[in-house]
């Protein structure tokens, strides 16, 4: 910048010259962080309940993160895909682990969820190129689901309003109930079904959970129809739910294994990457050389992150930290004396406050005027998923604002 622009109104104006319109205007212009809390330009302080949705698992400038990035930064950032780096092979082979997926399983980077959602979408419609049939094989999802913005995701993210201004999109793709194993099973009984792609948390849509029955009936299904199913792990994975990917949890998926899981967002503790984990030789071999690439995929700087990382969580126990914390803030949020909260629910660190009416929007704003960050992730919700990192004083003191927030708030 050629000018030193001291306020958020100064930059903000800025922002809506240069940057397209794409987010509407930003809520404040951030600064810094540290641990749980951000700072904006004019120095307010705000306890993070958001973490970069879902993000910024370890926190904001986390010195051993910092200092992973610093020295990969100073060592090699970034290579071509015609070479392999340490980094690389090592989060490959710490990702599958953690997954427990079986021997012969791989990993593809990328670079977000959505194109590790793309990557599956690409696996499943060369598995139903191998599927002896003369029609077209399908792709099912899932009403309220959410698995990104580009076009082949879009084709999968049930949103009307910002699906359709793009259509036609990715052909034979069909929508089921979420949650109903009738309308599941009637779609794989309609004809050749490549497979599913699910969220067993819909982190977009309110953080719903679809059903271990269903998830379980999906399986089912999948089995019978010579059918792949993809779990979309990009907002549930690495520990925000309480277990490494939440398809490990049997309350969230009655104790299935999918074929292939999606992931993102915390993985690297805020730096850009995502991708897709194939469970088992015969998915895995569905890519060959040539078939799917991207020229940042898997680069050493991104995966010094994720490897830093996952460090973190283990060295710090953040899985149980975040099964403890977030049964803590659900606690004391079901025990809040406000009228405004209905409900509360959710997994881990992934919760969501149910209104009593529509004002999710003035509810967050009105948190954030007071020194908190949530999310209006539904008209009547409130999303919550703040660090792993996250202590039990934080999270008393986030309820402790939430608690007074007005119960007469302007619906959205």
């Amino acid at each position: 910048m050629s000018e030193i622009h001291e306020t958020t109104d100064e930059l903000l104006d800025l922002y809506s010259h240069d940057l397209m319109n794409v987010f509407g205007t930003p809520l404040r212009v951030l600064d810094h962080g540290q641990g749980s809390y951000v700072w904006d330009s004019d120095g307010n302080k705000y306890l993070d309940f958001l973490a970069g949705i879902a993000v910024n698992s370890v926190g904001y400038a986390h010195p051993d993160w910092v200092a992973a990035v610093a020295y990969q930064a100073g060592k090699i950032a970034h290579t071509s895909n015609y070479f392999a780096t340490e980094p690389q092979i090592e989060l490959a082979e710490k990702l599958i682990e953690r997954s427990g997926a079986p021997q012969g399983s791989r990993v593809y980077f990328g670079n977000s969820g959505t194109e590790g959602n793309e990557a599956a979408l690409k696996l499943l419609k060369l598995h139903g190129n191998t599927m002896e049939t003369t029609q077209t094989p399908r792709i099912l999802a899932l009403t309220h689901s959410f698995h990104g913005r580009t076009l082949g995701a879009l084709s999968v993210t049930w949103k009307p309003n910002i699906r359709e201004p793009y259509n036609p999109l990715l052909p034979a793709v069909e929508f089921i109930e979420a949650g109903d194993v009738h309308a599941l099973e009637s779609a794989f009984n309609d004809g050749p079904v490549a497979g599913i792609i699910m969220e067993l948390i819909q982190g977009e849509a309110g953080v719903l959970p679809v059903g271990a029955e269903f998830v379980q009936a999906a399986r089912r299904l999948c089995d019978e129809h010579n059918s792949l199913l993809i779990i979309d792990e990009v907002q549930t994975g690495m520990g925000r739910t309480g277990h490494w990917f939440a398809f490990q949890d049997e309350n969230l998926s009655g104790g299935v294994v999918p074929d292939a899981i999606t992931f993102a967002k915390g993985v690297a503790g805020g730096f850009p990457m995502g991708g897709l984990v194939t469970f088992g030789g015969e998915v895995s071999s569905l890519f060959t050389p040539g078939s799917h690439g991207s020229t940042f995929a898997g680069n050493p700087l991104a995966t010094a992150a994720g490897l830093a990382t996952i460090s973190i969580i283990e060295k710090e126990n953040l899985i149980v930290n975040a099964q403890r914390r977030g049964e803590q803030l659900r606690s004391e949020l079901s025990a809040c004396d406000n009228p405004l909260f209905v409900s509360v629910r959710g997994a881990g660190l992934l919760n969501a406050v149910e209104l009593e009416h529509p004002c999710a929007h003035a509810a967050a704003n009105w948190a954030l005027d007071h020194g908190l960050i949530v999310n209006a992730v539904a008209p009547h919700a409130l999303r919550m998923a703040p660090p792993l990192t996250i202590s039990e004083e934080e999270i008393s003191r986030g309820v402790a604002i939430l608690r007074q927030m007005p119960t007469d708030l302007e619906n959205n």
